[in-house]
């Protein structure tokens, strides 16, 4: 390194200074009404825009693929394969928001005619959205949605070239959209999907992955249900599986119901795989709290009054233990923002003014001065006593 150049690098703070001020003071009077800039930063993230269903497939016997479309004809805005849209539907007259993996490719909604993609499998009793979805919604239904949502996507910067996907169920979604963008030639990466599924005749979306195979795209069906004729893979996603497809410097991308997230924790911990190359994508609100440790179990029948504090004023509504903050608040008519629903956005970041409460240690994405000062994510925290929160009037 030249010490001239050092200095000069050293003095360009000053020297842009000088140029600001020069140039304010040589600027014209008029108000610059002009922002391009923002104009580029407000088509790139618009927020929440309007949608319109297009069309609803068939995905497997117990899951559909809905299509979505700006009704003007509009762009939609972009998104990385692997993240969500979270989705607001009226469902007997209160707004009900819920996240969903995108299925659908990012090239698909650049093009003309743009569009995008969720498949929603029918609940098991638990889930009564999955069922509206499944069960009641048409084409022509009109919602609202916040696209590009998510830190589960490919960074070359950061993962491996080679992607060793571990999917469950449902949790095939965002692993569909990497693979069309693969095959389309718009991401530069491999992929190998190991795919976890009971049976072989709902395996969702079997069609479409048959359909990406290739040089770059491996789909590997792995069946748990007894089927004697199944000539592939059986059982579940062991680590001595996983090992048999994986290349040695792969990173490792998991999504599916939290049952298996507990499982293939402890299977790729035997395969020393560093942290740094593993990736979960968030799992929604906590199918059953009381199983996590640190929840007082002899809180779980109890339910309590919730205070909940928009500007001026009040109300008090019944919140049960075992749900979410945010439930309570759906369950009331109340309007609550959020999109991950996982504890990670912040998108419902409350502050509590007095109670007691649970945060689900696996879905806590709250900044270190969150917690200090009393903040929580309302679809991560549990009442444990009376509550009063405060929250933004919408």
């Amino acid at each position: 390194m030249k010490i001239k150049g050092f200095i000069k690098d050293v003095g360009g703070a000053s020297r842009v200074t000088k140029a600001r001020l020069a140039a304010f003071e040589n600027a014209s009077p008029a108000s610059v009404k002009d922002d391009p800039i923002g104009n580029v930063a407000r088509e790139w993230h618009p927020g929440k825009i309007d949608l319109t269903v297009t069309e609803i497939r068939t995905a497997s016997p117990t899951s559909k693929t809905v299509r979505f479309a700006r009704p003007d004809g509009g762009k939609l805005p972009p998104f990385y394969a692997g993240q969500f849209i979270s989705l607001d539907f009226e469902i007997d007259g209160k707004i009900i928001q819920r996240p969903y993996s995108i299925s659908s490719a990012p090239y698909e909604a650049r093009e003309g005619n743009g569009f995008v993609e969720i498949t929603v499998r029918r609940s098991k009793g638990d889930g009564f959205v999955a069922d509206y979805v499944n069960d009641t919604l048409a084409v022509g239904t009109a919602v609202k949605g916040n696209m590009g949502l998510g830190q589960f996507y490919y960074e070359p910067l950061r993962d491996s070239r080679h992607i060793m996907a571990l999917a469950g169920g449902v949790g095939i979604t965002p692993f569909v959209s990497m693979a069309k963008e693969i095959a389309h030639g718009t991401m530069d990466a491999d992929l190998t999907i190991l795919y976890g599924s009971v049976a072989s005749d709902d395996i969702i979306l079997k069609d479409t992955l048959a359909s990406l195979e290739g040089d770059r795209v491996h789909v590997v069906n792995v069946l748990s249900g007894d089927e004697p004729d199944w000539a592939g893979e059986r059982g579940f996603l062991t680590a001595e599986l996983i090992k048999k497809y994986a290349p040695d410097d792969a990173s490792y991308f998991i999504c599916g119901p939290q049952v298996m997230y507990r499982f293939l924790r402890g299977e790729i911990g035997k395969l020393g795989v560093p942290k740094r190359r593993i990736r979960f994508e968030v799992f929604g609100q906590a199918k059953d709290i009381t199983a996590f440790d640190g929840y007082p179990v002899e809180k779980k029948d109890n339910t309590y009054t919730l205070t909940v504090v928009r500007g001026i004023h009040e109300d008090e509504i019944p919140a049960k233990a075992t749900e979410s903050l945010v439930v309570a608040l759906e369950r009331a008519g109340i309007r609550i923002e959020t999109a991950c629903r996982s504890g990670e956005c912040g998108f419902c970041r409350t502050k509590v003014l007095k109670g007691d409460f649970f945060v689900c240690p696996e879905s806590d994405g709250r900044r270190g001065a969150d917690r200090d000062f009393g903040y929580v994510h309302a679809c991560a925290a549990y009442p444990l006593s009376d509550m009063t929160i405060k929250i933004p009037i919408e």
